[in-house]
């Protein structure tokens, strides 16, 4: 089945000044990520703060270019698009961001929230407009009465809700949720992840969802990939990446999180140091500063993403930059996959 959204060597650097007589520095937020997506499915992006998550998130929405490696949409490569291709793919990705109370303009009405994107991006007239927007209240578990009232006048969950039905008035078929459910009460976050569910399942919608919250990305995610300083440390079907962690920072992410069942032992792994900066981020694997296990080829050499078969009940293979699970001396590792496709002894 062909992508929906590809990605090969992604890169985004900005660059930051440092006074009149110093050159500007460099920031890598994302260092070349590589995954694909197919329609339908949703695609976790996990990491701490500054990993490169909601920078990747712009990348995708077309909000920022990458400066470097290639990203597809539909087939059609971005660096490579025209305007009219470009017009049409940011009708194909919508976006739903993190805040419910920011995102949303005080001064307009839902319903002219609602219609905003349909005045901007085509030329139905005002009676079908009004419609779409009332179907999609509809949609999202809101009134027709709430069109004609103002953001202020609705809570957190409501205000996400509206927010959700905007990022699908233009029929998109990718939806980027940046930590939509992060800012809400618990009951309420509940409340739009089925709601999430409900619409991906009605609408044949691709979801990108960013979040630092493990326990709601295994309840909403088909595969999960994990970022450390702009770079895949972790790609896998979702029941992998909870059940047969590879890569050494994943298993630490896990570890840190939360377990409801006190009789539930889960092995604490405590990282030493801190998340390097990435205005000067290591040599070789990013991660061997932190990683119990690093050795001289970790600070050397940067490790390439690998497919490592885990265990036959999984759809895919995990792909890992490690050279532990690669040469073998990570207990518990899968075995890696040849360029051939065979497995590695």
């Amino acid at each position: 089945m062909t992508a929906l959204l590809e990605a090969e060597n992604v890169t985004r650097v900005y660059g930051v000044s440092r006074g009149a007589f110093r050159p500007p520095a460099e920031v890598h937020a994302v260092a070349g990520a590589s995954f694909a997506l197919e329609e339908g499915r949703t695609l976790a992006i996990v990491g701490e703060s500054g990993c490169g998550k909601s920078t990747l998130a712009r990348l995708i929405t077309m909000i920022e270019p990458p400066s470097g490696g290639t990203l597809r949409i539909a087939g059609k490569d971005l660096a490579h698009a025209g305007r009219s291709d470009l017009r049409d793919l940011r009708r194909t990705v919508q976006i739903v961001f993190q805040n419910p109370y920011g995102s949303l303009n005080p001064r307009q009405k839902i319903g002219t929230i609602l219609e905003e994107p349909l005045v901007i991006n085509t030329r139905l007239p005002a009676g079908e407009r009004r419609q779409r927007a009332l179907d999609m209240l509809r949609r999202v578990g809101l009134r027709p009465e709430h069109y004609g009232r103002y953001p202020h006048m609705f809570s957190g969950g409501q205000r996400q809700r509206i927010a959700i039905a905007r990022a699908l008035m233009l029929r998109p078929r990718i939806v980027v949720l940046d930590e939509p459910v992060s800012a809400l009460d618990v009951s309420i976050q509940a409340q739009i992840l089925n709601l999430l569910a409900d619409l991906q399942d009605e609408l044949g919608l691709t979801y990108v969802f960013i979040s630092h919250d493990l326990s709601v990305v295994r309840f909403v995610a088909d595969e999960v990939l994990v970022m450390y300083l702009g770079r895949p440390a972790e790609i896998a079907p979702v029941e992998a990446i909870f059940e047969a962690p590879q890569h050494p920072y994943t298993r630490a992410l896990l570890s840190a999180t939360p377990v409801a069942d006190p009789d539930q032992q889960r092995e604490q792994i405590k990282l030493e140091g801190e998340l390097p900066s990435p205005f000067d981020p290591p040599s070789g694997c990013p991660f061997h500063p932190r990683c119990p296990y690093a050795r001289q080829i970790c600070i050397d050499v940067r490790p390439d993403l690998v497919d490592v078969v885990v265990d036959e009940r999984y759809p895919m293979p995990t792909k890992v930059t490690c050279h532990g699970i690669v040469e073998g001396w990570i207990e518990g590792a899968g075995r890696p996959v040849d360029a051939l496709g065979s497995v590695s002894a």
